[in-house]
Formats: C-alpha cells, structure tokens, sequence
C-alpha cells in the first residue's frame, strides 16, 4: 500500500518540479511511512513519487518509483495485486527474470509486453501510474471498484495527479476552486459522486478505467463493469459458488508478509471472514470492535464471543462520548473529502494501529452483495407501486407536493419529491438514501455561490439495465453508495493510521462468480446463502436481528457534542433536524475551510460560520 503522485510535461523548471514532488511526498506520508521514492525525467519537466507501506517485499527491492530493466518505463502502484505470485510464473515461463517478488515488478513487466490490457489481468485493488520516457506517454488506472484512490487534473503547467485530493492542492498548481455541481451531489447524496470532486478542476479516474495522457491530451477508456446475469442456476449449486469464491477470495486477501487482522462486529459478514480466514492464517488471526455502553449499538459481546469460538485474539474499544468528541477535530482533519460516513473506521483503524497492525481485512461489501439493506426490499416496492398510480399521475404529483411541503420530516420530504418524478430505480434510490431535497440543495448552494439557480439539482441519472429491479439496486449499493462514500472512507480513514484495509467481498473474482446468482437466490432474505455457504457462522450471530455497525451520533450531537454543530445549525437556510444531515454540512464547511477552497465572490462562505 502507498501514496502515489505525480507531475508531466510541467512548464516549470526542474527545481521547481523537485520542490513540487517533495510537497506530494510530505502529504503523502502517512500512507506510506516505511519508504519514500522520487523521479525526475532526464528532462526536467515530469515527476513521480511514491510513499510505501512495506506489505509485501519488505526488502529495498520493492521500493518506488521503480524502473524498467531497459530504463523506459517507471511505475508507482498503490494497492495490492493478489495474483501477482501467478502472473509472475507466466511471465519466468516466457523468460522474464525478476529483481524483487513484489507485486509491482509484475505490474512493470506485464504493462511492457501487453501495454493497457494488462489491467485486465489484474485481481486485486489497485491505482497506478507509468511513466514512458520514449513515447513520452502517462499510463493511469484504478481497479474495478475503485477500492484505491486516483485523482488528477490538467492545468496550464501540465498534467499531475495524487492518491489523495489534498495532495494535488498542496503543489500549488490546482486552483482552489470550488464545483457547485460536487458540492450538489454531496448533498443530495452524503458523498461527492465520482468522477467530480469538490475542486473544480480535478476529477477521480472513475473505477474500471484507465487513462492515457499524450502530447496534452488525456482518452479515457472502461475496461470493466457490473453486470448481473439471469440464467437459472439450482440452489445447492450457487451455494457451493458462493462458499468456493469467498473462501478462495480470503486467501487471496490473506497474502502478505506482515500479521493480518480483521475487523470484527456482530454481523454476518465479517463474521463470515472470521470463520474462513481463521482455517487459513498462519499465525492467530487478531480481531477489532468497537463498543459502546448504550445496548441499541453495542455489539462488543457478540463481537469478543465470536472471536473466542474461532480462537482469535480480540481487541474492543469502549467509546464514549467524550472521548469520541476529543477524536473528532482529527478525523476531520484526516478527510480528503467529507461524506456522512468514516469516524468508524477513523476509530477501528486506530484500534488496529495501536495493536501494531499494517493490514486487517473488512467485510464492507456483503450487504451491496447479498441483499442486507432495506433498499432491496423498498426500491422495487417504491418503483412498482409508482407505476401502478401512472394512470392517475395528477393525483400522484398531487400527494407528493403535499408530502414535500406540508411535512416536517426529511423522509416524508424525500418520498414527495419521488411521488413527482417519472418511477424508477435512481429516484427511488435517491429517496431511500438522500439526505437533502433538491429545493433544499437550491436554498443551500446560496451559501456556496450558486445564484439565480444556476445549477438545478437532479435525483434521476442513468443505470444500465439489470435482469431485475433488484438487481439495479445491488449495482447502485455497489457503484454509488458503496464506491463514493464506504470505499472513499474506509481508504482515507485507515491510512490516516497507516493501515491497509483489505474487502474480500468486492474482489473482482469474487464478484463475478455473484453476477452469476440471480437476484432471487443471491439477495434471498437475511442472506440466506451466504450463511447456507458457511455453516460455521454460530447461532448466537445467524439468530441475531440486523444491527449494522452505527455509531450513537443522535445522542452525541444532540447532548455533549450540541455546541460543536450549533452554529451550522443556526445559519442553515433549511431544518437540519436528523444528525447526519448536521454532519452534512459541518464536514463540508470544514472542508472548505481548512483548504482555503474559492466559492463564487458575493456568496456567503461557509469557512465564515466556522
């Protein structure tokens, strides 16, 4: 795991492409403490630096940027390419030869003989970047999911990118401008939609894409998508599919040169990943919790009983509110971009840090995968029983104005504004999901410059046809709110401590053997066939009601933490009465703020409420 960045074609002096390098490289510390590395072309004009997590190849033959045998080719790679160990004897049984057993060797090597086809190959998580020096052509891509980051932009001094956001404003060469369309988005959603950013300029390669920059010009190119399948397949068959793929899937995850934990709460799946991992460590596996007093959300219990049935040593942090408070201007400040989400992970991850951790694994995915949120079971109903008052729409369009203006509540708002919209999967998504309406997000964008509604926020975007309803919504749980805030989080917030978060369950191998199972087997009901799959899920975690791993935030910003979100509340043109919509808006103002980000001149700029 590293940080990685770069600058090409720059029309600054080598001097000050060296200074512009360094500033990455400090930026990008955390991510990658155990080395550093640093390229300058013969040139002068581009550059490449690299932060690095020692995970596999402890040795200084791992180290980044690293170079060609011929000298044309330098890499930097963040992530971890699981079936490096076989592609690596593909390529010695056509005569290559090998300096390191790292990973990113591989990738050198197989990027040489089969140029951008090679990220094809590739099972694991992964951003990159190669240099040409002949060709003087840049080579960017990021894995199937988007697990790791890549973020990049052009200006008038040329072409850079970085793993993370912050890294790019740090050089000095992004202006920090700031993108009402992001900031739409992040409010109606909790998250910044990929490809935009907050900054106006630089956009996210989106997952599945690579990118090739020549002579001043980027082509963007999808190399992979989701795409569910229909064709029956009997019960006991796509058990033993799920039960072979997951398992395989662990023990690929597990591969590393230094100890793996996981983290563990009083869910099927990472309990899942317990039970499995446990058959295959080498070593006793170590497990993470949270905990909290107040039962509504503790699952400690179940968290340490399980560890002690599968012999695992068990680590649970009590949070309490204070303590939580204390954490919270960190967190913050580690946010490349805010969403609604990651002060769990910010605390797990610690957790995980402080036991002297590089790598845990996560069950993130599972839920997208089989079914485990609400949404599956009220898109479809949402969708169909909109249809059904087609004949009638007037009075449909009727009943939702009322739902949106006579009512107080943001879910009575969200399910007015739907009732409005033509039926489908997006806004029915939208609805379960939002957190402002877009009349909202118009009255809010004032305070960020947009004036005279220049912008107007939209609920209804495309997605690609699925077998079944239920299926669009397991591709939106996986390329919107799993992609633009759970991964975004979860890589932020784990290598804000210097920690690699691995997530079997959005494998690319993995997934794909799911795409098989249609929806009525794969998303049955309390994830029947993940736990038919694996028998060794105890009873006291298969018996258990849904939790999910919440934090008690209600009763934290309603009580100690009131007089930290007060003043964001006080200036908000809309009601800011449920907690996350608080959190909303303090993590962006926050983050305009401590960036120094630019609004439109004449708005009112949310790093004055601060």
């Amino acid at each position: 795991m590293c940080g990685i960045g770069g600058i090409i074609n720059s029309g600054l002096g080598q001097d000050a492409v060296e200074q512009k390098l360094l500033a990455m490289q400090r930026c990008l510390q955390h991510r990658g403490p155990d080395d550093r590395g640093l390229f300058i072309s013969p040139n002068g004009k581009t550059g490449l630096v690299n932060t690095r997590l020692a995970i596999l190849d402890l040795s200084s033959a791992g180290h980044q940027p690293m170079a060609s045998a011929n000298g044309r080719y330098r890499i930097v790679l963040n992530g971890e390419i699981y079936n490096f160990q076989a592609l690596r004897a593909e390529l010695a049984a056509e005569g290559e030869t090998f300096l390191s057993h790292s990973d990113t060797e591989v990738v050198l090597k197989m990027y040489e003989r089969y140029g951008s086809d090679c990220v094809r190959e590739f099972e694991g998580m992964f951003a990159l970047a190669i240099w040409d020096e002949q060709e003087q052509v840049c080579f960017l891509a990021r894995g199937p999911f988007g697990i790791k980051p890549l973020y990049y932009c052009e200006t008038n001094h040329g072409f850079c990118f970085a793993s993370e956001l912050r890294t790019l404003l740090g050089t000095g060469l992004v202006p920090r401008r700031l993108s009402l369309a992001a900031v739409s988005g992040y409010l109606l959603f909790g998250a910044v939609p990929e490809p935009l950013t907050l900054v106006e300029d630089v956009r996210a390669l989106p997952a599945g894409h690579y990118l090739i920059w020549r002579h001043g010009r980027c082509r963007l190119t999808k190399y992979w998508d989701l795409q569910f399948g229909d064709e029956p397949i009997p019960e006991a068959e796509a058990v033993e599919l799920v039960r072979d793929a997951l398992d395989e899937s662990i023990r690929r995850h597990l591969v590393s040169d230094v100890p793996v934990g996981v983290f563990l709460s009083g869910g099927i799946d990472s309990t899942a990943l317990v039970a499995l991992a446990s058959r295959h460590a080498g070593n006793k596996l170590r497990t993470f919790c949270i905990s909290f007093d107040d039962p509504k959300f503790d699952e400690g219990n179940v968290a340490a009983r399980t560890a002690q049935h599968f012999g695992a040593q068990h680590f649970d942090w009590r949070l309490d509110s204070t303590t939580a408070r204390k954490l919270l201007a960190n967190f913050l400040e580690c946010s490349d971009q805010p969403s609604i989400d990651g002060f769990n992970t910010f605390c797990v991850s610690r957790l995980a840090h402080d036991a002297g951790l590089k790598v845990v694994l996560s069950g993130l995915g599972g839920d997208e995968v089989f079914g485990g949120y609400s949404s599956f079971r009220r898109v479809p109903q949402m969708v169909r029983w909109s249809c059904q008052l087609n004949p009638i729409w007037p009075l449909r369009i009727g009943a939702g104005e009322i739902l949106q203006t006579r009512y107080s509540s943001p879910r009575m708002a969200r399910l007015g504004c739907f009732l409005q919209e033509a039926p489908c999967t997006a806004a029915a998504y939208w609805c379960m999901r939002g957190i402002f309406t877009p009349d909202e997000v118009g009255l809010l964008l004032g305070r960020y410059g947009n004036k005279d509604e220049e912008l107007a926020p939209q609920i209804s975007f495309y997605v690609p046809s699925q077998p079944a309803l239920e299926d669009e919504v397991s591709y939106l749980e996986l390329t919107r709110y799993m992609r633009n805030q759970l991964l975004r989080d979860s890589d932020v917030m784990s290598m804000a401590w210097s920690l690699e978060l691995r997530v079997p369950l959005v494998d690319r191998k993995f997934i794909e053997t799911m795409q098989r199972i249609p929806a009525a087997l794969r998303l049955a009901p309390g994830k029947k066939i993940l736990l038919d799959a694996v028998p060794e899920i105890p009873a006291w975690v298969r018996e258990r009601p849904k939790q999910g791993f919440m934090f008690p935030f209600k009763d934290w910003i309603t009580g100690e933490w009131q007089d930290v979100f007060q003043r964001i509340e006080t200036k908000s043109p809309v009601p800011l009465k449920s907690w996350y919509r608080r959190w909303c808006l303090l993590a962006l103002d926050t983050f305009i703020q401590d960036n120094a980000i630019d609004t439109v001149p004449g708005a009112e700029a949310a790093k004055q409420l601060l």
